[in-house]
């Protein structure tokens, strides 16, 4: 039986932490869903998220998946809390969801010294204050700061990454996290999209911060997770396969994706 490993995302972005987990586990089998066609989530209502987000796993499931990972920051803030608390028992008590916010959580307070962190997020990551909570349950001496980042997505989404526009939008966001708190050592790109912008935040943050980009992370997250879960790695099958799906234009995600994904891709349109 095939049983592979999904990833959902609300877009392209989580091809950036997709990236990461092949690049890490090679050898499983991935099913990625880009719901493309009601992209953005950032924006959208914690109803709207959520809905959205359990249609896209319990399709994921469907398809064979045992895991599904929200491999997006809006979901994973909006929706994957309720799923795992209400949802899965009744769905399959057997199967998981995880997100990217907790993985990050557990070891940004190693990258600090001054213990201020910042975030930078889309406007509905950071009004979830999903950040917050989880820092502070396991690194409750922290202080945590956020920035709300609303053109990013947008220009990342119309391949302006490398424009002088979003160098513009950069430069202010940075500015206006160090405005709250110019103590900041250590900060979050809270959104997957953000792994392409990483050179420009290099270039514009401060020498003395320190990036942490999610992709990585959340790759050797569950290479632990499956360390600790024998039992549920056994149930994955291992033929190196990836299949992409997008609820939009196979044309247009296939053009897009190679930038996030770093190769080329073809999809398959599906429907929700």
């Amino acid at each position: 039986m095939q049983s592979p490993i999904g990833v959902f995302d609300s877009g392209f972005g989580g091809l950036t932490v997709l990236k990461e987990i092949v690049k890490a586990l090679p050898e499983y089998d991935y099913i990625y869903l880009g719901d493309n066609a009601r992209n953005p989530y950032g924006t959208r209502s914690y109803e709207v998220v959520y809905s959205f987000t359990l249609e896209s796993v319990k399709k994921l499931f469907f398809m064979g998946c045992q895991l599904v990972i929200l491999a997006c920051n809006t979901a994973s803030a909006k929706a994957l809390r309720t799923i795992q608390q209400r949802d899965l028992p009744i769905i399959d008590a057997t199967r998981r969801v995880l997100g990217v916010i907790r993985p990050t959580a557990e070891v940004i307070g190693n990258y600090s010294k001054t213990g201020h962190i910042g975030i930078f997020g889309t406007p509905g990551t950071v009004a979830s204050e999903s950040y917050l909570i989880e820092i502070l349950k396991i690194f409750p001496n922290l202080k945590v700061f956020q920035q709300a980042c609303p053109m990013l997505v947008p220009l990342i989404e119309n391949n302006e990454h490398n424009s002088s526009g979003a160098d513009y939008f950069i430069k202010k966001y940075i500015n206006e996290l160090l405005q709250i708190n110019e103590n900041i050592d250590a900060v979050i790109l809270g959104c997957t999209h953000y792994a392409l912008l990483i050179d420009q935040f290099v270039n514009y943050l401060p020498s003395k911060i320190k990036i942490v980009s999610q992709g990585p992370i959340v790759a050797e997250s569950l290479k632990n997770y499956f360390m600790r879960h024998p039992e549920m790695e056994v149930r994955f099958s291992k033929n190196g396969l990836r299949r992409f799906f997008t609820t939009d234009s196979t044309e247009i995600f296939d053009r897009q994706a190679s930038i996030f994904f770093g190769q080329d891709v073809q999809s398959e349109h599906l429907s929700l």
